[in-house]
């Protein structure tokens, strides 16, 4: 009985559970399906369209070597599989499970009620730790060890022919445009920057990832081939836990970088965890109370500002500018960008963090609307991080190179005042600030303190660290709830902290 196998966010053929397991019950139809209605989603650009693109073409290919194809189609998912069922025969449908947006989990239950309808079995299995229903959060660190650390699925040698036809695929879609400096999609490239990353790139890792200019080469830069799964993460980390073997013991920096390596691996299974526990936290506050605290409707001149990089902030203006043209930024400019929209220009996360998602080439669901509600203080647990763009300028591009480039028109500006044109008495063509940067933050402060000291706010928090905080010790070694709660008895819960 022929199966079909659903390509979503993993266009890979090794370390495919679905695809192992379709091919252990007969002939497979690898099958992708190219939605235009996703596509017309507030937080999906042209830019993640031209990344699935290539990357779909790099699996084709690789489907092509081993005797088969790749039978794409454009459409409603549920119309385009009940097609195919009737030119098949299929009577059983395998994929991954996916953790998205609220479009894909309502695509996905429309899919599951054709299913049972249709009397077809769908067999959805997990390609990451990300655990899908019930599930003992205080025991959730161990399963993910043995999810990663278990047996990588090998590629398939060969696949039987497929016949079908497939859909030529729209040049465009996303709206937004594609940016000259994005990544490039497909297996290759995932292959090639984890090989380069272990074996050169990443000595620096460590002390470089929160330079803008340095972390650009010295981070992995796997993140939108792990986004759309062209690489696994569990291909990720037992290649680099081979690399630490390999290293052990040496004292160049080695160590450390992997070490920081393998932590951040974790932590985006456990912030994906988040939204699969709670899809809302997509749209709606992790702690309520902190609903209706800025406008709904976001000011249109600051939040178009920010969009654009003319806030006359120049280290956050040259950080908006770099990201619309690269698709990227290091995780500490993404903090440093958004903690300023939320709190210096008291724009709401929805907003913002729309746009984000639609420039970040890596976008990813699950960590993106964690990250912005965390930097923005609605998560009612986490240290409020305000972070002062003009310091974070100093630090982190000391010499004005970074902003230098991305904003040529302070090429003149000297130094010590770079980061503050506005005090400099020369001439030059760039925005005044939108908002005083020490005023606008003390006021923050003050609103979002405000909202944690009402009557009901810490039984709220406790919901949400229940739920949803990290079970790690002060020693970083993960914990069991009653451990927790024994170690931050007396505690207020506005300490807790999830670390990154």
């Amino acid at each position: 009985m022929v199966a079909l196998v659903w390509f979503k966010r993993d266009l890979r053929l090794g370390d495919h559970p679905a695809l192992a397991r379709a091919m252990a019950a007969g002939p497979v139809v690898p099958v992708c399906i190219v939605e235009p209605d996703y596509w017309r989603q507030g937080d999906v650009s042209g830019r993640h369209y031209a990344f699935l693109r290539e990357s779909l073409e790099s699996l084709r290919a690789d489907l092509r070597t081993r005797g088969s194809d790749l039978v794409l189609r454009v459409g409603d998912a549920v119309e385009v599989l009940d097609r195919l069922r009737h030119e098949t025969g299929a009577a059983e449908l395998f994929s991954h499970e996916e953790t998205g947006n609220a479009w894909t989990f309502a695509r996905d239950r429309r899919v599951a009620a054709w299913a049972r309808g249709q009397g077809v079995r769908w067999v959805e299995l997990p390609q990451c730790a990300v655990i899908r229903g019930p599930h003992d959060r205080d025991r959730w660190a161990a399963t993910r060890n043995r999810f990663v650390t278990g047996d990588v699925v090998p590629a398939p040698r060969a696949l039987p022919p497929v016949g079908l036809r497939s859909d030529p695929l729209p040049a465009r879609l996303g709206g937004e445009e594609d940016c000259p400096g994005r990544q490039t999609g497909g297996r290759g490239a995932a292959e090639a920057l984890l090989d380069s990353f272990l074996t050169r790139r990443g000595l620096t890792y460590r002390k470089a990832m929160s330079t803008p200019l340095d972390g650009a080469a010295a981070c992995s830069r796997l993140s939108p081939h792990l986004a759309l799964g062209t690489i696994s993460v569990r291909e990720v980390m037992q290649a680099t836990a081979a690399r630490q073997r390999a290293v052990r013991g040496t004292r160049d920096g080695w160590v450390g970088s992997l070490k920081s390596f393998q932590s951040r691996l974790a932590w985006r299974d456990h912030f994906m965890q988040k939204l699969e526990d709670e899809p809302e936290l997509e749209t709606r506050c992790l702690h309520r109370a902190y609903e209706g605290l800025r406008p709904a409707t976001p000011d249109r001149a600051r939040l178009e500002a920010w969009c654009k990089g003319e806030t006359g902030l120049p280290f956050v203006d040259a950080c908006m500018r770099s990201l619309r043209a690269t698709g990227w930024l290091n995780f500490r400019m993404r903090s440093m960008v958004m903690s300023v929209a939320s709190y210096h220009l008291w724009l709401d996360w929805r907003a913002t963090g729309l746009h984000l998602a639609r420039m970040f080439t890596d976008y990813e669901p699950g960590i993106h609307w964690s990250q912005v509600q965390m930097q923005s203080g609605t998560t009612g647990i986490n240290t409020l991080r305000i972070y002062n763009p003009v310091k974070q300028g100093r630090d982190q591009d000391p010499e004005g190179v970074f902003t230098r480039r991305w904003c040529p028109e302070l090429a003149d500006v000297p130094d010590m005042y770079l980061q503050e044109p506005w005090r400099w008495q020369g001439r030059v063509d760039y925005p005044p600030p939108l908002i005083d940067v020490a005023q606008a933050a003390r006021a923050a402060r003050e609103a979002i303190w405000a909202v944690r000291r009402e009557d009901g706010f810490r039984d709220e928090a406790a919901r949400v660290v229940r739920k949803h905080a990290s079970r790690k010790d002060p020693g970083r070694h993960f914990v069991n709830d009653r451990e927790a709660r024994a170690r931050t008895r007396g505690r207020d819960e506005r300490q807790l902290k999830l670390d990154l």
